[in-house]
């Protein structure tokens, strides 16, 4: 079976076409909505030693998108709640145009690191999942991972409600984010 630490050592980029980055989080405290990101990068990079290897990645909050969660009709939808989302009270997208992480720690099963959201950065820890290895049809090799962690919005200043016909209805302050990349080496 494989392993992170299996991959060969060099500069291993997100193919962002066979990627995701996304979020899920609790509405009223019942349901949750979810979403994704469309636009991002990442890098990981594998050192020998494997101990020293790094893991950097952009999302562009300006391409966040909730047009999945359209189960309820009470609620805004796609791009309406998607511009709730950028504005000044949730996610200030003109002011915070980017979610970054870089690791501080990489391990077969788990990345340490630095996320930052709306200018606010706190240490975070990813649950990894090395999913494998595979030659692709270009003469190139693949890797795929997901990483998964759950964050507190009060760390990072998100205001999270959304407005109905005079009411306000709050998200948990729980949020998952995930990331499931297929990695191309360099």
């Amino acid at each position: 079976m494989s392993t992170l630490s299996s991959l060969k050592a060099g500069t291993w980029n997100a193919d962002a076409s066979h990627s995701e980055v996304g979020f899920a989080a609790r509405r009223a405290l019942v349901s949750k909505i979810r979403g994704q990101f469309k636009d991002f990068a990442a890098v990981v990079t594998i050192a020998a030693p494997f101990e020293q290897s790094t893991v950097e990645a952009t999302v562009q909050m300006g391409s966040i998108d909730t047009s999945g969660a359209d189960r309820d009709t009470n609620l805004k939808r796609g791009a309406d709640r998607d511009a709730d989302l950028k504005s000044v009270n949730f996610l200030d997208v003109k002011n915070h145009p980017t979610m970054t992480f870089k690791s501080t720690r990489v391990t077969d099963s788990f990345l340490e690191g630095d996320l930052t959201i709306r200018g606010i950065t706190k240490p975070v820890t990813f649950d990894l999942d090395f999913v494998g290895i595979s030659a692709d049809p270009f003469g190139g090799t693949r890797a795929g991972f997901e990483a998964t962690t759950e964050i507190d919005s009060k760390d990072f200043d998100l205001k999270w409600t959304f407005g109905l016909e005079g009411a306000w209805v709050p998200l948990g302050e729980k949020v998952k984010i995930a990331m499931d990349l297929e990695l191309v080496q360099a």
